[in-house]
């Protein structure tokens, strides 16, 4: 990540590291062309190794940045470029100064206010996300950003879309647990995304809105309680908890 810092995709140039996640590490960056600052999350090579999966990303990342919807995080640009170990992908998108919501929610939970009030903003982007037919496929706290004017905005719209079971996918119903497993320290990262699955998801069954809607009744949960409304020991038994208990 490190040899990242200083280099420049297209015409941004990487600055600092901002976080990493499943697909990816996110940087802030700077827009040389438009003198402002960018977060762009360079894709890891098997998130995009799928031909068919990348179209369908690129086709729900537009669909999401035309909503325009200021609970959502606005995505300005999908690029690929040429460096020393090969290309890549990488999605530039709107730099919000904040926390994510992970960062905010302690052992005790938010204020009833605090959720409250950033519980009506998630609901409201996601509102606006279904009524145009777009599913978020993978809401949870480390995908919500808390600006440090108290605004909510949501991120990663259509990043689900690189690991969702396609039909005639070889990799099956098992495409969105596999893409993450790798033998580093992911299991909290598989954990982080898991304890937040609709049972459908954790069947690998076609989804629509209402899986984010579970998604987001788990996500209040915590706002409000501090803790995950599914949590097992591991993988396995976080799935077992969401579909039986």
């Amino acid at each position: 990540a490190a040899v990242m810092i200083g280099q420049t995709l297209g015409h941004y140039r990487i600055d600092s590291k901002l976080g990493e996640g499943g697909m990816g590490v996110v940087y802030r960056a700077f827009d040389t062309h438009l003198d402002r600052a960018v977060a762009i999350k360079v894709l890891r090579p098997d998130a995009t190794a799928s031909p068919d999966r990348k179209r369908r990303f690129v086709q729900e990342a537009k669909s999401a940045s035309a909503l325009n919807h200021p609970g959502i995080v606005h995505i300005y640009d999908i690029d690929s470029a040429d460096l020393p170990d090969g290309p890549t992908d990488f999605i530039a998108m709107e730099f919000v100064p904040g926390k994510t919501l992970d960062q905010y929610i302690g052992k005790s939970g938010l204020s009833l206010n605090d959720a409250l009030k950033y519980g009506i903003q998630i609901a409201d982007a996601l509102a606006r996300a279904h009524a145009a037919g777009i599913v978020h496929r993978d809401l949870k706290p480390a995908n919500i950003i808390v600006a440090d004017d108290g605004r909510v905005k949501l991120l990663d719209f259509g990043l689900a879309k690189l690991t969702e079971v396609i039909d005639g996918d070889p990799e099956g119903a098992t495409a969105t647990m596999t893409a993450q497993e790798r033998p580093q320290t992911e299991e909290g990262a598989i954990l982080g995304t898991v304890a937040y699955m609709s049972p459908e998801q954790a069947e690998g069954r076609k989804v629509d809105g209402r899986s984010d809607i579970f998604s987001f009744g788990s996500v209040l949960y915590e706002m409000v309680t501090g803790r995950r409304a599914f949590e097992g020991t591991n993988k396995i038994s976080t799935l077992a908890a969401i579909l039986h208990t």
